[in-house]
């Protein structure tokens, strides 16, 4: 019994869909999604998925039946048909990759403004960002990510709409150089190789390098911003699932460029507090509670005092050294 070619052609249809469908939700090919940001991510990545499937199977199935069904019979010595175009096929071939691409490329700007890639504080200096924040009159009105003064265009990912002018819940500073991150925590005092955020809360890094470009990547948070020497640049997220992350330099710095890599430490509030007072203690000036010091921070004096008893010192003799 032969099956009417509309109908093999609905019935391969149908399969190619359910086929592409599944499997762009199901590819696995992507990390953890650890931020509120990461899970509108992949959803362009699934739907460039799907479309690729669907693209992969249909040509290389006609590939496959064009191989069985046009092959050359046997003692068939003649030339094929002398075919020099299709202009409905080539308008055809050309029309669906054209609209393919305008909907993902609405569809990743729409996501891309919703991660806040067009907050024009973005564009300012960070010494700055506090002043444009509390006078939002300051800001450019005319061009989104875009400050008309300067002639600069807005680096990384700032607010997101309906939060621009609410500053974050935690800022820190992240210098990239050659071969490490170093953090600092501006408003806390404190600072290190890792960065230590709580569950569900605004993070805003701001983003600088000491001598070449590198590029600060969180792959769970889907996000990436080059580290750029002489400009900043802005990263804000809002992380939502407790864990330890890696964060990576993806861009060529050196020799030593594999070993750029740090982690990111999301904790839950009671745990984030108890880090928070451990790094509190431990930068202290008191030597008697602190973990640690940075002795570039002290005084001759104070430098020795914990030694004073060791040495035989009184303490009218620490007092007199400046």
């Amino acid at each position: 019994m032969n099956i009417p070619s509309n109908i093999t052609t609905l019935i391969a249809g149908i399969i190619l869909t359910l086929a592409s469908l599944w499997y762009g939700k199901n590819h696995g090919l992507m990390p953890v999604a650890a931020s509120e940001d990461a899970s509108q991510v992949d959803n362009i990545f699934r739907l460039m998925m799907t479309v690729a499937t669907g693209l992969f199977i249909l040509v290389q199935g006609v590939l496959i039946v064009s191989i069985f069904k046009f092959r050359r019979q046997k003692d068939d010595q003649t030339d094929g048909p002398p075919i020099e175009g299709n202009i409905p096929l080539e308008i055809l071939w050309t029309a669906i990759p054209a609209v393919l691409v305008l909907i993902i490329s609405i569809y990743s700007f729409e996501v891309y403004n919703a991660m806040g890639g067009l907050d024009p504080m973005a564009s300012h200096d960070h010494s700055n960002m506090a002043h444009m924040r509390e006078d939002k009159s300051s800001a450019p009105q005319n061009l989104i990510a875009f400050n008309p003064g300067k002639g600069a265009i807005a680096l990384g990912l700032g607010a997101t709409p309906g939060k621009e002018g609410e500053a974050p819940d935690l800022t820190v500073n992240v210098l990239g150089l050659q071969y490490a991150w170093i953090f600092n925590y501006p408003d806390l005092g404190i600072g290190g190789g890792d960065i230590h955020v709580p569950v569900g809360k605004q993070v805003q890094l701001n983003i600088s390098a000491a001598d070449v470009i590198h590029s600060f990547w969180l792959p769970e948070f889907r996000i990436k911003q080059d580290a750029i020497p002489g400009r900043n640049t802005v990263l804000t997220f809002t992380p939502n699932k407790v864990g330890e992350y890696p964060i990576v330099c993806a861009e060529l710095c050196g020799s030593y460029h594999g070993g750029m890599v740090s982690k990111l430490y999301v904790h839950s509030a009671e745990d984030y507090q108890a880090w928070l007072q451990s790094q509190q203690i431990a930068s202290t000036a008191n030597l008697e509670e602190a973990i640690a010091v940075n002795p570039a921070q002290l005084s001759e004096s104070e430098f020795l005092a914990p030694y004073a008893a060791e040495i035989g010192i009184d303490s009218q003799t620490i007092q007199h050294i400046h």
